[in-house]
């Protein structure tokens, strides 16, 4: 079955959290896929991960350019999967109807918005009953992320 992940943003927001899980992706060999909600989403995480960090380099892509195939990261609005991604971010309460075509499913939510709590809740009752491996993770008072279940 399909890891999945679930990452309860709190003191940092998923600009700061998202390029680094990423990068850690990235130096595994992993393609990975982000899913938004909406098109302003997904354009601002495309200019974000350009800008991010004077120090790394995150080599990324959108749906609405050409060639998603070839982008090792690619930020999408759809459930497509055209960079063959075996790791899957969703963020902004987006989801799947089908894992197991990745190796990974990173549920990252926003613990100040009670709407993405209650679904992150709901979707980890449902891949808990099909089987999935589940890990939750929560960040600190240093905004680290520390392993809760």
């Amino acid at each position: 079955m399909t890891e999945m992940l679930f990452y309860h943003l709190e003191r940092r927001p998923l600009e700061d959290a998202l390029p680094l899980l990423l990068e850690k992706s990235l130096e595994r060999g992993w393609r990975c896929v982000v899913q938004c909600a909406t098109p302003e989403r997904r354009d601002a995480l495309d200019a974000h991960l350009w800008t991010y960090s004077d120090a790394s380099f995150l080599p990324h892509g959108t749906d609405a350019q050409p060639r998603p195939e070839r982008q090792p990261i690619l930020i999408a609005l759809t459930e497509a999967n055209p960079n063959a991604a075996t790791v899957r971010f969703l963020v902004d309460g987006t989801d799947i109807a089908d894992a197991a075509p990745y190796q990974r499913v990173v549920h990252m939510f926003d613990g100040r918005d009670d709407e993405q709590v209650a679904s992150a809740r709901e979707k980890w009752r449902r891949a808990k009953a099909e089987g999935h491996a589940l890990t939750y993770w929560q960040q600190d008072e240093n905004g680290r992320w520390v392993r809760k279940a």
